[in-house]
């Protein structure tokens, strides 16, 4: 199952192992039990402190195993063969719950473990999701934790008889005693701010007692991250807020254009990012939303927590959102069939028919991408004529599950009241109606700019994006701003973090000239 070279790798991770670990594996003869066996026996095979078992799997899922502490109740479960991005999620279980301590703060594992009650945490991902691994591994950390705390990893498309009867449609999709808790990409901390109600109100107290910074980069995307270094390296006091540290790059599986990396995956960019930040002396305030800006001497910027931050000067980060289609049913079923992101919820769709909205690079991509997985693609373009990259489009054309339909407005996304059934749309020429029966709908037709909190404070142009000047300054002096919030042309993520890097210099220059 393992490589010798992952075997290599593997074999020293487990060195690490401090106390004997318990694997009891659920099986049969099918197939995939046949594969976890070769891959769980490879794992034991590597150290003398790993115990392998295998069991009938009465009352469990199969194939699924329980990762423990000897003599200790499993609290890990894993009911797939996690493979593909799950496989650090099995590495990291394996390890922590051997003894290896996780490179998490203090104060955030004593708040795990003084968790009341019981928690039963189930996680439905698909192995090719990028988000998924993140909440598996906090949820993973949690049970090891705290004995009050299970979590079991679902694979969606080995056990699809569980996505169908709970109608899950994008992952990860988490249920927390039986109950669902929670959708899309979630950190430790946000997973802790909803479960221990206490510590919101704690975090805003904290965060409103702060000193004043000379500079707050608000948001945590390519821009936010670059302004935050260079201000950093200046020497004043730095502080960074964000509602999730990366922003839309988390969402982005393939980067091909980031000048001097020939190719990367957006999560890996993030890591490599906030590691970058955190070298540095700045205040990283992770998990707040700003909802209003407070121009003055100094500026304020209240949080959605309850909490509000004063600053010499601000510079405004905050990036972009996926554009909506606007139409009836898109709303009511997302997360039911209507989705944003191919490479997470594509193996959902695994031989139904999807549609994907939008012909520009990333509606083309996602077709491209899906076509993989599904039995048909169908393309809807509003224009004449697709607008994504040559090459992109011959791929396309060559493809024989893949039909496009151009010219071309969708006007409805219908469903049964649980899930996607199929979308209406019409012909633009004609103006004739055509209903097309799809399980999914993927939009892919560009972002709005994050700045609704600002329109009342800022300029905004008809687009939503902060007017700035060449230096970064907007229409507030002291405040700046940086990225695909603002009217800078063409929304990509080396333009984003030139543009952070130039609104930080602009922004210190201030400071220099207006010190008290």
């Amino acid at each position: 199952m393992l490589d010798d070279s992952l075997k290599t790798q593997l074999k020293a991770y487990l060195e690490r192992l401090q106390v004997p670990i318990d694997i009891t594996a659920f099986v049969d003869e099918r197939e995939d039990s046949g594969r976890m066996r070769d891959l769980l026996s490879d794992i034991a095979a590597l150290s003398d402190k790993v115990n392998l078992s295998f069991r009938e799997g009465k009352n469990e899922r199969v194939p699924s195993f329980a990762v423990a502490r000897q003599g200790e109740a499993p609290r890990i479960r894993f009911a797939g063969i996690p493979l593909g991005h799950e496989f650090t999620s099995l590495v990291l279980a394996l390890l922590h719950s051997g003894g290896h301590p996780p490179k998490t703060d203090a104060a955030v594992l004593e708040q795990i473990r003084a968790l009341p009650g019981s928690f039963r945490f189930e996680t439905y991902i698909s192995l090719s999701c990028h988000n998924c691994p993140d909440v598996v591994q906090a949820l993973n950390l949690m049970a090891v934790q705290n004995p009050g705390i299970e979590h079991v990893m679902i694979d969606g498309a080995l056990f699809q008889d569980e996505v169908d009867s709970h109608q899950i449609m994008a992952v990860p999709t988490v249920y927390l005693n039986g109950a669902p808790f929670g959708q899309g990409r979630m950190e430790l901390a946000e997973i802790l701010a909803k479960v221990d109600t206490g510590a919101s109100r704690r975090e805003a107290e904290k965060i409103s007692a702060k000193a004043p910074f000379d500079l707050l980069v608000v948001g945590g995307g390519p821009a936010g991250a670059s302004a935050a270094i260079y201000a950093a390296r200046k020497g004043i006091r730095t502080g960074l807020v964000a509602e999730r540290f990366g922003g839309q790059v988390l969402d982005t599986l393939a980067i091909e254009n980031f000048i001097s990396v020939k190719a990367t995956e957006g999560p890996k960019l993030v890591e490599a990012l906030e590691e970058h930040v955190l070298a540095y002396d700045v205040d990283v305030m992770p998990l707040q939303r700003a909802v209003a800006l407070q121009p003055g001497h100094p500026h304020r910027v209240l949080l959605e927590s309850g909490g509000n931050i004063v600053a010499k000067a601000i510079l405004i980060a905050t990036g972009a959102h996926w554009r909506e289609m606007k139409v009836p049913g898109e709303r009511e079923y997302r997360g039911k069939g209507v989705a944003y992101c191919p490479h997470c919820d594509g193996p959902l769709f695994k031989g139904k028919r999807v549609a994907v909205i939008g012909g520009g690079n990333s509606g083309v991509e996602a077709a491209i991408d899906l076509a993989g997985i599904v039995e048909q693609v169908t393309l809807i373009e509003f224009e004449e004529g697709l607008r994504a990259d040559a090459v992109l489009q011959k791929k396309l054309a060559a493809l024989p599950n893949v039909s496009v339909l151009t010219h071309a407005q969708t006007t409805e996304v219908v469903g049964d009241g649980q899930k996607v059934t199929g979308l209406n749309y019409r012909e633009r020429a004609s103006g004739a109606a055509h209903h097309l029966a799809v399980a999914g709908v993927f939009v892919q037709i560009g972002l709005l700019p994050n700045s609704t909190w600002l329109k009342d404070t800022l300029n905004l142009n008809r687009f939503g994006e902060i007017e700035i000047d060449a230096q970064g300054q907007t229409s507030v002096a002291g405040v700046f701003a940086a990225g695909d919030v603002t009217t800078v042309p063409y929304k990509q993520i080396v333009i984003a973090i030139g543009e952070g890097a130039k609104a930080a210099l602009g922004a210190f220059d201030y400071l220099i000239r207006h010190s008290e």
